[in-house]
């Protein structure tokens, strides 16, 4: 019999590549969705378990209410807890924020522990080790990020893993926290992720071109992988694992992207907006607000912890950027313009299989 593994939020743009990548290596899948009702943003999971011949199965649970997580735990061995809210302006209210990420996973933690789970890996994130610093030193899973410095999101998520940890050792669960970088890669379906704005944004061109601004990013294929390999390496308990390669200027996506879609009648923005510019434009645009705490930051970070004990490895970022785009062209999300030419790439792979 396989093992069951309880994915949460299985709707999401990471959780759905998780799903899959499970499902390849023979898991049986049980993911939580908010609405049973709402079938149409299970769909592509649905084939997708289908064409693999994997065991796939949904249940109603909400991480801002107690309901539903005993029954959603119920026989599964393993836990990943990957939902968790991406806000894609700054929140009015920070508290929501901060609230639903830490009431959220100890309320999955709990449920974990009370069903007897083997172990629960957590989807962090590399805004709780970098947040907050007064310089861009290479930052390893030793550091945590500077709450009192940190901006809504990159506090709710340092808060969130602290809470972890801190019931992980009070009730002795084994825990396993991932924390990625700027997550891109090929969607499952049509529903976009805020991490995908960037190379959205300049594929259509919305922009005169690009803030001074750039993530460490990571395939979100590759972080599938690393989920998988954190529930299964023994070693692994206990530990933080960071998945993120190095440092990307938006500008430099703005050049992989022209570079390989203005022969397609693409005019990609290539250009760096000056600050001032930008904290101009941030006064009426939400999305472009949310960057305004990184401008000019780098991202340093070490992902040999992952590599060493996980055996983890990771695509070019190019391939990244350039499948995120086919991706959302695929989709309809971005148009091909008028006289455009059809992709002469390779299809995007929206199914995770080991990198």
């Amino acid at each position: 019999m396989s093992s069951r593994v309880l994915v949460t939020g299985a709707t999401g743009f990471v959780a759905g590549h998780v799903i899959a990548e499970l499902l390849e290596h023979g898991y049986a899948v049980r993911g939580t969705v908010r609405d049973l009702g709402n079938t149409d943003k299970r769909a592509h999971l649905v084939a997708l378990a289908d064409r693999v011949g994997g065991a796939l199965e949904f249940v109603a649970a909400d991480l801002n209410n107690d309901s539903g997580w005993a029954a959603a735990v119920s026989g599964c061995e393993y836990v990943m807890h990957v939902a968790s809210p991406f806000p894609s302006a700054p929140p009015s209210d920070e508290r929501e924020l901060i609230d639903t990420a830490v009431d959220g996973t100890l309320r999955v933690l709990r449920a974990g522990t009370d069903g007897g789970v083997r172990r629960v890996v957590l989807t962090s994130s590399i805004v709780a080790v970098i947040s907050g610093h007064a310089t861009d030193a290479v930052r390893t899973e030793a550091d945590w990020s500077v709450v009192e410095r940190s901006a809504a999101y990159p506090k709710s998520k340092t808060l969130a893993e602290r809470a972890a940890w801190d019931f992980a050792a009070a009730s002795d669960l084994d825990l396993v926290v991932v924390n990625p970088g700027m997550v891109l890669g090929p969607l499952q379906s049509a529903a976009t992720s805020t991490s995908h704005e960037p190379v959205r944004r300049l594929l259509a061109r919305d922009a005169p071109g690009s803030p001074r601004v750039g993530w460490a990013v990571v395939d979100v294929r590759d972080l599938a992988v690393a989920h998988r390999l954190a529930l299964e390496v023994p070693e692994a308990a206990g530990n933080r694992y960071i998945c993120a390669g190095e440092h990307v200027w938006m500008a430099e996506m703005g050049r992989l992207l022209a570079e390989e879609f203005g022969p397609r009648g693409f005019r990609v923005p290539t250009r760096v907006v000056p600050d001032v510019v930008v904290r101009a434009i941030a006064l009426f645009d939400k999305g472009i607000r949310l960057t305004l705490p990184t401008l000019g930051r780098t991202e340093r970070l070490s992902s040999e912890k992952a590599r060493s004990e996980l055996g983890w490895s990771m695509r070019p970022v190019r391939e990244t950027v350039l499948d995120t785009a086919e991706s959302l062209l695929q989709h309809g999300i971005v148009r091909v313009p008028r006289g455009g030419a059809a992709s002469p790439r390779r299809a995007a792979t929206a199914n995770p299989v080991g990198a």
